[in-house]
């Protein structure tokens, strides 16, 4: 069997990877071998000492590298956006109320990304923000700062919702922010360009599982109650669910970047590597495999059999 190596860094990811790594076994003749990289230097350097073909996670710092001279491709944008939620005290029912008042914005992953948001919502020179480090209230726990009353709001994972709702706080429904996100997948333009037919397969297997997560729970769900839910240390099967469901309504079945998302993750990332500015960011995106699958009606054929309850 042909094989292809996902390195990933955070076990938050392995319901779509494990969902990638069946659909890839038993529909299209590959092995995906997946290989957790914890290390920030030991990830980033994964794609270029052969540590591993592919990444799924954490591909901002590849806009420096592509400054740099080295050739990557982004090859598809299974994120809708940020999927963060955002928590306030039980009294606010409007973002406008954020106003004159401090968000508390985690200091790790995209904190710039806060800011974006509040610049789309027309609040960007309303409202103060302040960093808190997870080191301080523990990991995704800034919403602390909101039931302390020293802040107004926080945007935080949907893994730690249910600790901030049972603290008193509750959340508002407010429109995503528009970045590439979590599953974003990228490989050396090298790679590409000696594999293009396995990982075509391998973009079938993709898009094959996010279209098994979306339209084929139970299925699903199997596959993700074995090693996921071990390696996520998770007991019991009704957070797992909790924490499926939540992936699942953050998925998109075409996973094309939207002309935003690019735009955002670029100043994002620019401002964490300020070596990439000047760097074309549509010049990493490699998406002809997608619109290839697209264009035929791959991925329309799929929709058509999971929401028909057949077996592709």
């Amino acid at each position: 069997m042909r094989k292809i190596t996902l390195a990933y860094r955070d076990d938050d990811r392995t319901p779509v990877i494990f969902c990638i790594q069946e659909m890839a076994r038993c529909h299209y003749g590959l092995d995906v071998q997946v290989v957790q990289i914890k290390g920030t230097e030991e990830y980033e350097a994964a794609l270029f000492n052969g540590s591993g073909d592919l990444l799924i996670e954490h591909l901002d710092y590849l806009y420096l590298e592509a400054a740099r001279g080295r050739k990557v491709a982004i090859f598809c944008a299974p994120s809708k956006g940020g999927g963060l939620e955002l928590v306030v005290p039980a009294h606010v029912n409007s973002v406008v109320e954020l106003k004159g008042q401090t968000m508390a914005v985690r200091s790790s992953g995209q904190p710039h990304a806060v800011t974006l948001w509040l610049r789309m919502m027309g609040l960007e020179k309303e409202v103060r923000t302040v960093m808190v480090k997870d080191g301080e209230v523990g990991r995704w726990g800034q919403w602390k700062k909101v039931v302390s009353r020293e802040c107004i709001a926080s945007f935080i994972s949907p893994i730690y919702l249910p600790q901030a709702i049972g603290a008193g706080l509750k959340t508002l429904d407010v429109p995503d922010i528009p970045i590439v996100g979590h599953f974003a997948q990228a490989c050396l333009s090298a790679f590409a360009h000696k594999n293009h037919d396995l990982l075509k397969d391998y973009l079938k297997a993709v898009l094959h599982a996010l279209c098994l997560m979306k339209f084929s729970r139970e299925e699903a769900l199997k596959i993700v109650a074995d090693e996921p839910m071990k390696r996520m240390k998770i007991t019991g099967p009704q957070e797992l669910e909790r924490r499926f469901d939540d992936i699942v309504a953050g998925l998109k079945t075409q996973p094309y970047p939207t002309p935003e998302a690019i735009a955002n993750t670029y100043e994002i990332a620019t401002l964490e590597y300020p070596g990439a500015k000047g760097l074309n960011p549509l010049s990493l995106w490699d998406l002809h495999w997608v619109k290839e699958l697209d264009d035929t009606g791959f991925i329309d054929d799929l929709l058509r059999q999971m929401k028909g309850g057949l077996s592709p």
